[in-house]
């Protein structure tokens, strides 16, 4: 019986790496070897980038929403406080969205949240 090699199978592994490569600069998309390295170490930071994506748009909401409740007279974290006494449930995104785009909604917010401060 002839031996079966696995030349096909390897072939098909470099070219899916080699595809992933594709747009890297000089070896890192032409050789095997270099190009697996850059891919592996590319997808780890992908997948670390996701996670740090959702702690920005975080960041981005918190500063929105701080700005906006000074406007009104409160710092963020009053504001906070007085919305979770008058057991309002709003998301830090909507509030966010509040702030910038219906400031005398984000104001009925924010005196709903100074009247239970008060």
């Amino acid at each position: 019986m002839a031996r079966i090699k696995g030349g096909l199978n390897a072939k098909k592994k470099h070219n899916r790496v080699l595809k992933l490569a594709k747009g890297y600069r000089g070896a890192r998309s032409k050789q095997y070897r270099v190009a697996k390295q850059s891919v592996m170490r590319a997808l780890t930071s992908a997948y670390a980038g996701r996670k740090e994506k959702k702690r920005q748009f975080r960041q981005l909401w918190i500063a929105r929403i701080n700005a906006a409740a000074r406007l009104n007279g409160l710092s963020y974290s009053k504001l906070m406080y007085g919305l979770k006494l008058a057991e309002v449930d709003i998301n830090r995104k909507m509030l966010a969205e509040l702030a910038v785009n219906d400031a005398d909604g984000f104001a009925k917010v924010a005196e709903v949240a100074k009247a239970k401060l008060a």
